[in-house]
């Protein structure tokens, strides 16, 4: 071979080894400098949680709710010291309504029972606050279609807070009539007239009465629960045991109408679980009453 063919046959060696060096260590490896073409999508972060009302209330967190895209129950783990803050403020200021608006996007699927899946997301947030021991007469739900930001795990925050005052009837008949049928596993609570032992029926309240003996006559081992309150007016000792007599009456009642006795437990609370303020008559009558709840 000649000493020409030699050189050109090194010279393509070298050429394709240095070919091939590139294209692993550049195109492969993509440990080149230069400007990348690879484009990164913006991370979105969750705005922090802030509950706000007048100067009674300042809740804030950096971190906040956690909802996955199309999904109503929120993650509850970053925000749960400041939900049961917010809990222990709404039970000690009765007088006071929050109004929890669910936030969803257009790009989400509904896949609950609800119109939409901001009311859904509110429905749960009001869940978990009557469950702390919240009235739920004191929360009321909403929703809003907005322009939602997902983060890289689809996760969204989705919730808005607002306060006002909670306007409560003027009067035992109303204040009764106001009592809404769900189901018997929602509290309702009865009214009396003054000075009457017999609560006051309402359309409402005579459908509880029939479901929940329709419920416990076939789940033997589930009973009426009847819960006594009273106003702040008088002493300690004395609303407790107006209560219990309250609620004792409300079990006759019951008895009579068919409902075995050892299917309703009655209990005494008193004065100590106000359903509003009792600084106002309408908030006194308010207080006055036996709360009903299939357990």
């Amino acid at each position: 071979m000649s000493s020409g063919v030699k050189t050109l046959a090194w010279i393509l060696l070298v050429g394709w080894i240095g070919g091939a060096t590139y294209w692993h260590v550049c195109k492969i490896k993509l440990l080149c400098d230069g400007p990348s073409t690879m484009t990164t999508a913006p991370t979105y972060v969750n705005p922090p949680l802030s509950i706000v009302d007048g100067a009674q209330l300042n809740l804030s967190s950096p971190l906040n709710f956690g909802f996955k895209k199309s999904v109503a129950d929120p993650n509850y783990a970053n925000v749960k010291k400041e939900l049961d803050s917010l809990a222990a403020y709404l039970k000690a200021n009765p007088g006071r309504k929050l109004t929890v608006t669910g936030l969803y996007a257009s790009i989400e699927q509904n896949n609950t029972t609800f119109p939409d899946l901001g009311f859904a997301r509110a429905d749960a947030l009001k869940k978990y606050l009557v469950d702390a021991g919240v009235p739920a007469a004191q929360l009321q739900t909403a929703s809003r279609l907005i322009d939602l930001q997902f983060s890289i795990d689809d996760s969204t925050h989705g919730m808005e807070f607002g306060f006002d005052s909670l306007a409560l009837p003027k009067s035992e008949e109303a204040l009764a009539a106001a009592e809404k049928y769900e189901d018997v596993f929602k509290p309702m609570d009865l009214y009396f007239k003054t000075g009457s032992s017999d609560y006051i029926h309402t359309p409402d309240n005579e459908k509880f009465l029939d479901e929940a003996k329709k419920y416990l006559a076939t789940h033997k081992d589930k009973k009426l629960s009847l819960t006594g309150h009273t106003d702040n007016v008088g002493a300690d000792d004395k609303n407790l045991a107006l209560s219990g007599k309250r609620a004792a009456g409300v079990k006759s009642a019951f008895v009579k109408f068919g409902i075995a006795a050892d299917q309703l437990s009655t209990e005494a609370k008193g004065e100590t679980q106000p359903k509003a303020s009792n600084d106002t008559p309408e908030g006194r009558k308010a207080n006055r009453r036996v709360s009903i709840v299939v357990q």
